[in-house]
């Protein structure tokens, strides 16, 4: 019975010593997060390189109003696009706290500005840096950590708030759109680039970005991207959801993201704000400084984002891929399956223009040259279906008769190197076997190869065999006689019957099923066609 007693007594004393650690821990964790939630709102105190201003606290803070009834403002004001050689980033801060001294006004810049940009005092106006600092931590230069109200207002600069219920206009026409896809709300800057509603359409496959003018509507026009000068409101929640909430320049870089998601953007008809200075710089030369900085700006935004073509609203194209100067966009092809493919996406359209030029100049060559050539494998699978290179593809193939090639200046001495020819382009015959290989360009190698055939009691031969299951020999009644076919913007002469031609490479259907070069390493969803 001692025994049992003392057994008793011993666990209440475990269960007691228990119970006290557990408390101990719980009261540890509530002590930590009050703790951390201090360490988030010293933040705003951090100066060197992250938010610089007069007057502590975060972006989000201020004095209630009647914006906010008693729970403090519900916008913040940000200024992104601003050049550091001259701006007036400090008169906009002044227009919008003169009319609305609760809403904070947050400048964003990549790097600290210099000269300095010197913001009101005495009011909620703040820099932030977003170029990080080895000595601070990671929420000193994220902006989402200095945004705490449930609007943002993306303002250019120059622009200037004379009537202070503009901001809840725009408020009310967002909050009226309910759960919507219009996700944003602009109105247009009165006397500055005029503000127009376009329909963006994105294909990150085909690395194209395409603009085309939108109509106006009657109570204001709901598109997918804005061009010229506009204030634009759209939640908190929204932007920072964003993969890159802050790029420049800041409209193409939002408006890449937003319709990738199906979100629109309502653009009122009446201007609600307007800018005192126009132009916006003072001299021809900081114009020129500033177009210089947009223009290498979308540059590498397009890059980031995997965007190699821009169709513009004036039909014009905005280019931003290889070229001839340049390598091309992909590497060593592995497999028969280029990198892109893994990535979901197809041949870049700065490839494909360079394959085309380089068929183009290829095959007037031959033709001038009188060497008999025709389209083969792929190449003469894309102009069967698509009368193009196959969306796909890496390279052109030409079939050349081996006896003609004496024929060919550029091909007939080839054995002692490579040459370059005057138009840039590189002719060599091919390390991987005895077929030639014209190049691009030195710099990029996007190329068409030649294979030489020669028949053999009437069957086409060649002395080098790939793996490709096409490779294989074929009957010369197929070139008896070659006809010409529309292929990447020419007319090129292919097998007289490709269809037979290409199911006796392929197999039979070829045409109709399109496949990736290897399926057993990266497969054709049919369905995303």
């Amino acid at each position: 019975m001692v025994l049992l007693y003392g057994a008793i007594i011993l666990n209440l004393l475990i269960l007691y010593y228990v119970s006290r650690a557990q408390q101990q821990m719980m009261e540890k964790r509530k002590d930590l997060g009050r703790g951390s939630r201090r360490a988030g709102l010293q933040v705003s105190n951090l100066l060197a390189g992250g938010l610089v201003g007069p007057v502590g606290g975060l972006a989000g803070g201020g004095v209630a109003g009647a914006e906010g009834n008693g729970r403090g403002p519900r916008v913040t004001v940000l200024l992104r696009e601003f050049e550091s050689f001259e701006n007036y980033v400090a008169d906009v801060a002044r227009s919008f706290l003169r009319q609305r001294p609760e809403l904070p006004f947050l400048a964003v810049a990549d790097t600290l500005p210099y000269p300095p940009l010197v913001l009101p005092e005495g009011g909620g106006a703040r820099l932030l840096v977003l170029f990080p600092s080895p000595d601070q931590p990671p929420q000193a230069h994220r902006p989402e950590f200095h945004v705490q109200t449930e609007f943002v207002l993306l303002v250019p600069d120059g622009v200037e708030l004379e009537q202070g219920r503009a901001v809840e206009r725009l408020i009310r026409e967002l909050e009226g759109e309910g759960g919507g896809p219009v996700r944003l709300v602009a109105a247009p800057v009165l006397a500055r680039s005029a503000a127009q509603c376009l329909h963006l359409r994105v294909s990150l496959r085909e690395w194209t970005a395409t603009y085309t003018p939108a109509a106006s509507g009657s109570s204001g026009s709901v598109c997918t991207a804005l061009q010229g000068d506009a204030v634009v409101l759209l939640r908190t929640e929204d932007l920072f959801n964003l993969s890159v909430p802050l790029g420049r320049p800041l409209f193409p870089s939002l408006f890449v993201q937003t319709s990738l998601r199906g979100w629109k953007v309502k653009l009122l008809d009446s201007p609600l704000f307007s800018a005192r200075h126009r132009p916006l710089f003072s001299s021809a030369h900081n114009q020129w400084k500033a177009d210089t900085g947009v223009k290498e700006a979308t540059g590498r935004l397009m890059r980031s984002f995997g965007l190699k073509r821009l169709l513009l609203p004036d039909g014009k194209e905005q280019w931003h891929g290889c070229g001839k100067e340049t390598p091309r966009c992909f590497g060593t092809v592995r497999d028969d399956t280029p990198d892109y493919l893994y990535m979901e996406r197809w041949t870049p359209p700065c490839c494909l223009r360079a394959l085309r030029e380089t068929a183009k100049y290829v095959v007037n060559i031959l033709e001038s040259s009188g060497v008999r050539y025709w389209l083969e494998g792929g190449t003469l699978l894309g102009a069967a279906r698509h009368q193009d290179i196959i969306p796909w593809d890496y390279d052109v193939d030409l079939g050349i008769y081996l006896e003609d090639i004496p024929n060919c200046e550029q091909l007939k001495n080839l054995d002692a190197g490579s040459l370059v020819d005057a138009g840039g382009y590189v002719w060599e015959r091919a390390v991987e076997g005895d077929f030639f290989r014209v190049q691009y360009s030195e710099a990029n190698h996007l190329h068409v190869d030649l294979w030489p055939f020669y028949p053999r009691n009437g069957v086409m031969t060649k002395d080098t065999w790939t793996e490709h299951k096409q490779d294989v020999e074929f009957p010369e009644h197929f070139l008896q006689p070659l006809v010409p076919m529309a292929f990447a913007g020419i007319t090129a002469y292919g097998p007289n019957n490709h269809r037979a031609f290409l199911e006796l490479k392929f197999g039979e259907g070829v045409i109709e099923n399109p496949q990736y070069p290897n399926p057993a390493r990266k497969r054709l969803d049919r369905s995303k066609l």
